[in-house]
């Protein structure tokens, strides 16, 4: 039910059009909390779909979004102190190396310690008990839950065409949109200082962000559901409402493109492959980056990938039983993965030259589990089946060979590893392609949210094309939060200082 408020009555009531809406006077904190528990249902699994009850039009939930700012104002993401009762940060990323490898987490501290950047990609914690304390719109989609802007980047489809989305998924769950768009602007605040970014450029990048997300977030809410689920972003074209690419951004694509389709499993396994004395494949050791695992953990990710097999469609599933696994290898991976177990298969099919490389990571329970009520059954039972579930729902186009499994007792996701996959190097976003990558990264965020969530009611909440209520509230909050994370950052290098962590010598630095 939507939508409008009745004084009368006190609640919200079906018959009152768009226009009606808007000029009704802001609804109670009861009203709006009826709507939230009505018109923005919490998302849900659907054993059974009903097809014979219609919908809201789009009109009426953009409405039932507006209303929504008497009880958050826009002004209100503004804000941004630490709460009294705030824990210590380097508390939340103690807790958060449990059941880690503990010979990689002073890797993890490391890299973490490296920069404030570098810090913000590993304290998904830290800020997933910062925006839990915040006041919340109760708009529900299925959030990436690390959206940060390091954590979009290039993948090859099956047809072999290359696009541009998010590619990070650990730490998806179920929960308010804003949360992910507030830990995208961070990041692009924080990102930018890193690179020596004056503060009027943070701010405009940041603004450019929201910017991008609000275009696209009004183009999708009147377009039918699959036509939203049709969208992709082919990098050849990078077409986003608002904005035009200009050459310098062109340039970093066409430059990264050019690497990604280098990147497939042939020249990998030139890579990071190696004969064996009898003209076999292996990995090549690189420690403690990549080092191949004993035989009975060997034997455990090989059964594992045979059970996760079962996770495929069955075509897909006929595909994968002509390979078998030649070695498997435990490979470090990212900033806030580390320590946890990550291994990379080598298969071989039609020839010792037919390689398959796939990735094994372990899945852990996402930052904001203990915020929010979680994925729906049966995603919450198994983390690898809840992140496959959360990509497959998120991505426009999403790997073919995605699934899930379980390997001693603990539970792991798989996907092909970096077929076809590049990044925007984030080191290069200053000046013009800062801004239109912060607005590209915006608009992928809101395609992903409207594939599962109300685009209207969020377009409606975020206020018309050009009203920059949302997009200033957001770069002061930005440019806050980003001072928090410097000084948390500081606290972390203070621990390693006295001892508190440990921070062993990074290889790859």
């Amino acid at each position: 039910m939507t939508v409008a408020h009745d004084q009368d009555a006190g609640r919200l009531r079906p018959d009152m059009d768009a226009e009606a809406v808007d000029a009704a006077p802001v609804a109670t904190e009861q009203a709006q909390a009826e709507a939230a528990e009505t018109v923005l249902e919490p998302l849900a699994d659907f054993p059974h779909i009903d097809l014979r009850i219609p919908g809201e039009p789009w009109t009426n939930r953009r409405a039932a979004g507006k209303v929504l700012r008497g009880a958050l104002p826009l002004a209100a993401h503004a804000a941004w102190s630490p709460p009294g009762d705030r824990p210590d940060p380097v508390s939340l990323i103690e807790r958060a190396h449990r059941g880690r490898q503990e010979h990689l987490i002073p890797l993890r501290v490391a890299r973490m310690a490296s920069s404030p950047f570098a810090f913000l990609r590993g304290a998904a914690h830290v800020m997933a008990w910062d925006l839990a304390h915040m006041p919340d719109t109760g708009i529900r989609v299925v959030l990436d839950g690390d959206a940060h802007i390091a954590n979009f980047g290039l993948f090859g489809t099956p047809q072999r065409d290359i696009v541009l989305d998010l590619n990070d998924f650990d730490e998806v769950t179920i929960g308010p949109w804003e949360w992910d768009l507030k830990r995208l602007v961070a990041s692009v605040n924080v990102a930018a200082r890193t690179h020596g970014v004056e503060a009027q450029a943070r701010r405009l990048a940041v603004t450019a962000t929201v910017a991008g997300y609000q275009h696209t977030m009004h183009d999708l809410a009147p377009q039918g559901s699959l036509d939203v689920w049709h969208q992709a972003t082919r990098a050849d074209t990078l077409s986003f409402v608002g904005i035009a690419i200009d050459e310098a951004s062109r340039a970093l694509v066409d430059k990264a493109v050019e690497k990604a389709r280098k990147r497939n499993n042939k020249s990998l396994l030139e890579q990071v492959g190696e004969r064996r004395v009898d003209g076999g494949w292996r990995f090549r050791e690189e420690p403690p980056i990549l080092m191949r695992v004993d035989d009975a953990t060997r034997e455990a990710v090989t059964t594992g990938l045979e059970h996760y097999a079962e996770t495929l469609p069955r075509e897909r599933r006929f595909m994968l039983s002509r390979y078998h696994v030649v070695d498997v290898a435990h490979r470090v991976v990212g900033v806030g993965s580390v320590g946890t177990r990550a291994y990379v298969a080598l298969l071989c099919g039609n020839s010792d030259q037919d390689a398959l490389f796939l990735q094994v990571k372990e899945a852990v329970a996402p930052a904001l589990a203990p915020y929010l009520p979680g994925m729906p059954e049966p995603y919450s039972s198994h983390e690898g089946e809840r992140v496959i579930y959360g990509q497959r729902l998120l991505q426009g186009v999403g790997d073919p060979l995605l699934g899930w499994t379980t390997v001693e007792g603990r539970p792991f996701y798989v996907r092909q590893m970096k077929n076809m996959k590049g990044d925007i190097p984030v080191s290069c976003m200053t000046g013009q392609p800062l801004q239109f990558f912060s607005w590209a990264y915006g608009a992928l965020l809101a395609r992903a949210h409207a594939r599962t969530g109300d685009a209207a009611a969020i377009a409606g909440y975020c206020g018309g094309i050009g009203k920059t209520g949302l997009s200033e509230a957001l770069a002061e909050w930005a440019e806050a939060y980003a001072d928090q994370n410097e000084a948390d950052h500081a606290a972390l290098v203070a621990a390693v200082a006295s001892g508190r962590l440990e921070a062993a010598e990074d290889p790859h630095v």
